[in-house]
């Protein structure tokens, strides 16, 4: 007898429906083909087991099993399910009228128990879009696939529940999520800036950052609050668009690092990898290809830590992403694309002691020593931040304040108010979203300057000794504070606040 269930592949962060064929004839041979991998082949054991676990019995027939389309790589364990269901319907031990409509995914235990699987929230988008009447999930999947309107999500701790639920058509283990309840979180945040005590100049910065979706580099000596600042930063951040959280909720879906208790996520990621981090762990990759920390970290921020002592291969394979919003993983049979459209905002100690133009430290490092520490960052990934910042030690007396500092929630207005401006301004460009991401036309056409502008930027460029790449960073970066300001056109006071912005730039820092 021949039945078919329907299973999901995950490609990228995308699903592929996959037919799983089970035909029971005479003979006493298990046959599993359709390109599955060592997991998905070591299921004839489990299989085995579980069947005659539950109270069933594993058919001593031969067994045909074909999952297609046969080109696409089948890895995992979480094709147990399926393939159970097909084997115990096609022995006729359960009724088999229901099974075109579901898609079910799930990794069994050897008493029947089924464990969470990967990438259930894009499982789900391509059972809605093949029109599939709902999705069967382990438990702790089902939030994440229910967030999926116009499907019936189903959600079982074991196989019998499944068996049961398909042979009598119950309704009772469908869950239901309300999408408007998990974005209500998006601006419960852990960390706020009031709790920030001073540098008003750095958070001046970050929010010229975060209204221009541009990327920063912070510099400064041990315990100035660099890290401390950064972790604030998601918190002033606009919040995620319906589009943009279920984007997101996709990546870290397909990573395996959603909780069970989540169906969406609801604020802008925030990612800080250890600098010891290889390079596909950082842009994805591996011999099963994941997304890497700057997918994980899209519509959010990646913030880098002792940035110099990341290994240099790991930051230049940051160079293309971070241009192109994208990241292609090529392998021999496959290519996967991850999107990466994040902030960068890295940290760094201005030299290996960490002193270098402290106020009352000494600096122990000699010129040449510092020099060398900064060109551990190449030229052309430095040409991709934005904002280069100068980080001091708070003084005593502003770290003893009484008062606290601006609330993020005051902070993200003016920063929303100036992203809607923008949105305005680019909604006839479908790849261009805020004024970091504008390329040279879009410069020429959003960014004229003035005659005394002009004037002003000649001028610092020669007095500063800035590098020609810094020219139309500085002007991006003049732009957004231009839309905080409210000014239609760059004014002279935007410019050079702008200008202010690129120390590393200096030919004099570290000599």
């Amino acid at each position: 007898m021949l039945v078919k269930t329907f299973g999901s592949a995950i490609h990228g962060i995308d699903a592929i429906i996959i037919t799983i064929e089970v035909n029971i004839s005479k003979g006493s041979k298990f046959h599993l083909v359709g390109l599955p991998d060592n997991a998905v082949k070591e299921s004839h054991h489990r299989l085995v087991a579980v069947i005659n676990n539950i109270g069933t019995r594993f058919p001593g027939r031969r067994i045909v099993i074909n999952m297609a389309p046969a080109d696409i790589k089948k890895e995992g364990s979480a094709y147990d399910l399926p393939i159970a269901i097909a084997i115990l319907a096609a022995s006729q031990q359960m009724d088999d009228s229901r099974l075109s409509d579901f898609v079910m995914m799930g990794e069994l235990s050897l008493d029947g128990s089924l464990k969470p699987v990967k990438g259930a929230l894009p499982m789900a988008l391509k059972a809605k879009e093949n029109n599939y009447k709902g999705i069967i999930v382990p438990a702790e999947n089902a939030n994440e696939a229910a967030i999926v309107d116009d499907i019936e999500v189903y959600g079982f701790d074991h196989i019998n529940d499944v068996i049961e639920m398909l042979n009598s058509g119950s309704t009772d283990n469908r869950v239901s999520v309300n999408a408007g309840d998990q974005l209500a979180l998006m601006n419960d945040y852990t960390f706020d800036f009031e709790d920030v005590k001073g540098q008003e100049n750095i958070k001046r910065a970050l929010e010229i950052a975060a209204a221009g979706g541009h990327n920063v580099i912070m510099i400064g000596p041990p315990g100035s609050g660099k890290t401390m600042l950064a972790k604030r930063l998601p918190s002033i951040l606009p919040p995620l668009s319906v589009e943009e959280a279920l984007e997101t909720t996709k990546i870290h879906s397909v990573a395996g690092i959603l909780p069970g208790d989540v169906a969406l996520v609801s604020k802008r990621p925030y990612r800080s990898p250890h600098h010891t981090i290889s390079d596909a762990g950082l842009v994805g990759g591996g011999t099963y290809p994941q997304p890497g920390e700057i997918s994980l970290a899209q519509n959010g921020v990646l913030f880098l830590d002792e940035l110099p002592e990341f290994k240099r291969t790991v930051l230049e394979v940051m160079r293309q992403p971070m241009e192109d919003r994208i990241v292609t993983i090529s392998r021999a049979r496959v290519s996967i694309d991850y999107p990466a459209s994040f902030m960068l905002v890295a940290a760094m100690n201005p030299c290996p002691c960490g002193y270098y133009n402290h106020p009352d430290k000494d600096c122990v490092c000699s010129p040449g020593i510092v020099k060398s520490y900064l060109n551990k960052i190449s030229g052309p990934l430095m040409d991709r931040i934005d904002l280069h910042v100068e980080v001091t030690p708070v003084p005593f007396s502003e770290l003893s304040a009484i008062d606290s500092g601006e609330k993020s929630e005051w902070v993200r207005n003016r920063v929303i108010k100036a992203r809607n401006i923008q949105r305005k301004r680019f909604s006839v460009k479908k790849d261009v979203y805020c004024n970091a991401q504008m390329s040279s036309k879009d410069i020429s056409k959003y960014c004229t300057l003035n005659e005394s502008g002009h004037q002003m930027l000649k001028t610092a460029m020669e007095k500063l000794s800035l590098s020609a790449r810094a020219y139309d960073r500085i002007i991006k970066v003049a732009r957004t504070i231009a839309d905080l300001n409210e000014h239609l056109n760059i004014e002279t006071e935007d410019l050079a606040e702008a200008i202010q912005y690129r120390s590393l730039d200096r030919e004099s820092w570290g000599t």
